[in-house]
This record gives C-alpha cells, sequence and structure tokens, in this order.
C-alpha cells in the first residue's frame, strides 16, 4: 500500500489522486446568464446534493490562473440564479462540446446546438435536450484555498424540478430511463451498469 503524503505532492498529482479515486462523479451541466444577456453553459463533476430540507446540491468551480473566476461562478454570483441539467447518454457528446473555452460573450449553449428553454421561476433559461434540470437560486458562496482563492464552493437551492414523464413513475425516477453518465479520470465516463440491492440496516 503507497502511503503518499499531499503536501509534498504537486498539484496536478493530487488532481489526478482526487479524479481517479473519487469516481464515479455525477456530472452538473449547469447554464447561467451574463450581464449582457450571454447564455452560458458548463459541465461540472465536483458535483452532489447536500440536503433534501431545503433541497440543496454543492458545486466546486475550480479558478484559472491568478485566482480568475469561470465564467459560470461570476454569473451565479451576480444574478443569483442557475439551472443544472444531469447528463446523460443521450446528450453526453453535445454538452461535452460546452467545455471549450470560449469568451464570456460567446455561447456554449449555440456552439454545441442545445435548444434554450424557458424557465418556470428564474430568469436563466435550461436546454430542452436534458431529462432532468433543476432552476436554483443561489444560497452561498464560499471561496476556498491556502494563499489565495483557487476555488468557488456553490450551494444552490432547488426552486423547481423538470422532469421528462417517461422516467417518473410513483415519485421516483427510473435510473435506466434517465441513462446518466458520470465522470472518471482523463477522457473517461462510465454509464449506468449493473444495479443490485442491500438492506440496510435496522
Amino acid at each position: 500500500m503507497l502511503s503518499i503524503e499531499p503536501s509534498e505532492n504537486s498539484e496536478r498529482d493530487n488532481y489526478k489522486f482526487l479524479i481517479g479515486s473519487v469516481i464515479p462523479r455525477p456530472i452538473a451541466f449547469v447554464t447561467t446568464k451574463a450581464k449582457d444577456g450571454t447564455l452560458n453553459g458548463a459541465p461540472f463533476s465536483y458535483f452532489n446534493a447536500v440536503t433534501a430540507n431545503p433541497p440543496l446540491v454543492s458545486i466546486s468551480l475550480q479558478r484559472g490562473a491568478k485566482g480568475v473566476r469561470k465564467d459560470t461562478a461570476r454569473n451565479i454570483s451576480e444574478l443569483g440564479e442557475f439551472v443544472v441539467h444531469i447528463v446523460d447518454q443521450e446528450n453526453v457528446d453535445q454538452i461535452n462540446q460546452t467545455a471549450a473555452s470560449l469568451p464570456p460573450n460567446q455561447s456554449e449553449i449555440e456552439l454545441a446546438n442545445l435548444t434554450e428553454i424557458e424557465s418556470t421561476k428564474i430568469s436563466v433559461p435550461g436546454v430542452k435536450e436534458a431529462k432532468i434540470r433543476m432552476e436554483f437560486v443561489l444560497e452561498q458562496v464560499i471561496e476556498l484555498g491556502d494563499k489565495e482563492s483557487t476555488c468557488d464552493l456553490v450551494i444552490g437551492r432547488v426552486v423547481q424540478f423538470h422532469i421528462d414523464e417517461a422516467i417518473y413513475q410513483d415519485g421516483r425516477i427510473d435510473p435506466h430511463g434517465l441513462g446518466a453518465v458520470s465522470r472518471l479520470a482523463g477522457n473517461d465516463y462510465a454509464k449506468i451498469g449493473e444495479i443490485f440491492t442491500i438492506e440496510r440496516p435496522k
């Protein structure tokens, strides 16, 4: 068994260990609106549920060189609204295109030929190609990092769920019908595989 001290590692090596170990990771495709009205979209795999009451999720957005915020983090902080879509087998190729580095005034939605759809409770649109999308208002942004901020941990509160009727039954979501994909390391993704059940102890 290898035993490695993170402080003696490069940031890149620690990154590789984390993304290779914490798998599979769900992927949030996040749409936000810039001040000039541009609809931005980007995928993030440091994403998960926080609590159901109130319904909160977290998304970690790594900063660029010299602590420069990503468009998504800046837009969320300024407007306080965003939409999260679950990435699935049918839309993953289009969503992958939105990971390209574009100027803030150029829309990744247009680049990937995704279809804009209005939200119900917030001003930021979503995209039609997702089987599940959730409208959020910002709960909190936590700046993290040692010497300078290297990450924005965004916590958002769900104000509206949108779920494809084909995958919804009796208050539950069919995991096979959703066909969510997850992020591994490098360029690798994973599909929903064999599902097994283990009863929790009482």
